[in-house]
């Protein structure tokens, strides 16, 4: 008796969960999802990039997986992605709040709801981030002095090979610290050293096999699973963070901003009996946020750049002529150099493209109930972006599936931009950090192509354009050949 009891219970268990599983009228087509585990088994954890394409194949550009019993959006292609992040941006502006990297950036500000908290956040990151120079002369400064530690580097390698990974992740989070802290580390530093690697870490796990478990079933988040060293990592990074900020609090004078700490500070003075949302807590994991995002799509874009520039020696060979023509007898590039190299900023933008370093951006879910390419979405669905579907979209681009230049020159040689291109994503959750990755890519590439040349090495056998997969694509481990280009 008491047998067919929990055999009676389990099944009306699971024909719950199966109701659950099911869509909601006019919702996207896709997989039939399996109780407790919706479509994961659907996914290669390794890497589902390509399940998402081919799942593109069977049930076109809008389709439904299962996250668990949950329903999530998969969008693809550029006229689906350009209703839903620019058209209907607001409709789409929203972040879900009960999976793994929300949970995991408790109070950080790229994964905050749509909200007034939201929008204050951005507003004044946006504006102190321009008022700390990006875009101006004194950012420039900056990226350039940090690029003379990167020359030492490479200058003692001259003649031998290197692994770049780490010297390329250490720049760009020097760049991104001098905005956030008013301050650079040496790269042996245990600052540099453990918060790179505890995001690297990070990365990982959140966008494999066991941050994908924590959000399809609930009720094993609380167990020493793999995923809690996440938030081990996350722990000590608010350790440093709440470090920085004591010493900022200490040495700071108030309306003498020095960063965006200061800066932060100062207006939670100002706002000190508002109700607003600014606070300690929330400062902590915005400044982990911002050196996050600053960190590690600049470098792993670098990477895949010169990974590239090496294996296509004429392409390297031609960014250098732009470059020695156009800046000549000049100490160094500048950012506005750019609209005088029309070749160089094509390169770039294909790096770009091809890195695909957040190749399902962010999660987005619907801030209300809406419609999408004639389909009905309910408030609060799940949104998953496929930029590699936009990236790489035929009849988008003249070589979409090979590292082509091209794809951004027009006849006359001159750069454009097609509406393909989107690797920050659009709209109002768009990439904070844009700017200042356009600067870092353009000066950092300009003035070492100028100095050096990158040569892939012999021994080294078939070069691997196989990414490693996490919440960023990187390329995997590869050693590189320098040399002091003739005219140096």
């Amino acid at each position: 008796m008491f047998v067919s009891f929990i055999l009676l219970c389990l099944c009306v268990f699971i024909f719950v969960l199966c109701l659950k599983c099911q869509r909601p009228e006019n919702f996207p087509p896709g997989p039939p999802p399996l109780p407790f585990l919706g479509n994961l088994l659907d996914l290669s954890l390794d890497n589902p990039v390509k399940d998402f394409e081919r799942l593109r194949k069977c049930y076109g550009n809008i389709y439904t997986l299962f996250i668990g019993p949950k329903p999530a959006i998969v969008i693809n292609g550029v006229q689906a992605m350009k209703e839903a992040m620019i058209t209907k941006a607001v409709d789409f502006a929203g972040r879900p709040q009960d999976i793994f990297v929300t949970h995991l950036t408790k109070n950080g500000m790229v994964l905050a709801d749509y909200g007034s908290s939201w929008k204050e956040h951005r507003r004044f990151a946006l504006m102190t981030m321009r008022n700390f120079g990006l875009g101006k002369h004194s950012m420039e400064q900056r990226i350039l002095g940090e690029l003379h530690y990167t020359i030492e580097t490479l200058e003692k390698s001259i003649g031998k090979t290197l692994s770049p990974q780490v010297m390329f992740h250490n720049a760009a989070s020097n760049i991104i610290c001098q905005i956030l802290f008013g301050t650079r580390y040496d790269y042996d530093d245990d600052f540099i050293k453990v918060i790179v690697q505890c995001f690297k870490e990070n990365s990982k796990i959140a966008n494999g096999p066991w941050a994908m478990l924590y959000d399809s079933i609930p009720m094993i988040r609380n167990l020493p699973l793999p995923f809690m060293k996440a938030f081990k990592n996350i722990k000590t990074c608010n350790k440093f963070a709440s470090h920085l900020i004591a010493e900022h609090k200490e040495t700071r004078v108030p309306g003498q901003p020095r960063d965006f700490l200061d800066c932060y500070l100062d207006e939670m003075e100002k706002r000190a009996y508002d109700g607003s949302s600014f606070s300690e807590d929330r400062l902590i994991m915005f400044v982990l946020d911002l050196h996050f995002a600053g960190t590690d799509t600049t470098s792993n874009t670098l990477l895949t750049g010169f990974l590239y520039l090496m294996t296509h020696p004429h392409i390297q060979e031609r960014c250098q002529q732009e470059i020695h023509q156009v800046l000549e007898e000049e100490d160094h590039a500048s950012y506005d150099d750019r609209h005088s190299m029309p070749y160089m900023q094509a390169v770039i933008h294909e790096v770009q493209r091809i890195a695909n370093t957040v190749p399902l951006s962010i999660y987005h879910s619907t801030t209300k109930d809406t419609e999408l390419m004639g389909y009905s979405l309910p408030r609060g669905t799940l949104i998953i972006q496929n930029l590699n579907s936009v990236l790489n979209e035929e009849g988008q681009w003249k070589s979409p599936h090979e590292f082509n230049p091209e794809n951004f020159l027009n006849e006359q040689g001159e750069f454009v931009k097609p509406e393909a291109f989107m690797p920050f994503s659009a709209g109002p959750r768009m990439c904070l950090g844009e700017g200042l990755a356009r600067m870092e890519l353009f000066l950092i590439m300009v003035t070492l192509l100028r100095k050096f040349q990158f040569i892939w090495p012999e021994d080294a056998g078939q070069p691997d354009y196989t990414p490693v997969y996490g919440v960023t694509l990187s390329p995997k481990p590869y050693l590189m050949k320098v040399q002091l280009r003739a005219a140096q």
